[in-house]
């Protein structure tokens, strides 16, 4: 491990070599937009929000999973990045069936919080209205492959956290989707645990507690990072979840 120095829009930081630029960034108070990114998970590089651009580099990199260079001059909210997010967002909204003022998580929703923050007010590419599914199998929790956009936060968080892996990723490119054991109703896994873990940690409305209302579930994630941090160190401190994550 070693420090290296790098500029960030302008801004004279350092940082280890082992930490990721996104890591770097937010520790110096730049803000970068992510979904798949969730503080305690592996990173991805999934939903591609968090790319950037960097002088000397033909192509743009995901901060989450690059790793910083010694001199690095990077650039975080460039009109290139802004056109790209933009566009990432109008495809996410255009490959789903998202209808916000009847969604359980309105108002709650990252991606919604996303959309309004590049001022998205119409979608420039052709909606593709899929038919997917709703899984009410379980007996406690919902799976609405409507408003699922692949971050496989689920996946992640039950395999690396929970440690059932009950979720995972099936099929390819514009048919894949997040299925549940071999592809068979949420309800009928015996891995899982109904932790609530993958529902804590979802992004939209894709995945609930049944019994929810519009505008009703807010996600909580910082316990993530908790549990975490608290395995690593061997230490159980309650005051480290923020209030309401228990």
């Amino acid at each position: 491990m070693a420090i290296v120095t790098l500029t960030i829009d302008g801004l004279a930081v350092s940082g280890r070599d082992d930490e990721t630029l996104l890591s770097i960034a937010r520790q110096h108070g730049v803000e970068i937009p992510t979904l798949c990114h969730l503080d305690g998970l592996t990173d991805v590089g999934a939903c591609r929000l968090c790319l950037l651009e960097v002088e000397g580099s033909t192509r743009l990199l995901p901060a989450c999973t690059a790793k910083p260079v010694e001199g690095m001059v990077v650039h975080t909210s460039t009109p290139k990045l802004q056109r790209y997010r933009r566009m990432i967002i109008e495809m996410l909204a255009s490959e789903g069936n998202h209808h916000c003022a009847v969604c359980v998580s309105h108002e709650h929703c990252e991606l919604q919080r996303l959309a309004g923050s590049v001022g998205l007010q119409s979608v420039r590419v052709p909606y593709l209205y899929p038919d997917k599914k709703l899984d009410a199998t379980h007996p406690l929790f919902v799976m609405d492959h409507n408003r699922c956009v692949l971050c496989t936060r689920c996946v992640r968080v039950c395999h690396e956290v929970e440690g059932a892996h009950t979720w995972d990723v099936g099929f390819r490119g514009i048919k894949s989707e997040i299925v549940a054991g071999l592809r068979v109703p949420w309800g009928d896994v015996e891995s899982c645990t109904s932790c609530g873990k993958c529902v804590s940690v979802c992004p939209t409305g894709a995945l609930f507690a049944k019994g929810a209302t519009v505008a009703a579930m807010e996600k909580r994630t910082a316990f993530v990072k908790y549990l975490v941090t608290a395995r690593r160190s061997k230490e159980w401190v309650g005051d480290i979840l923020e209030e309401g994550d228990e």
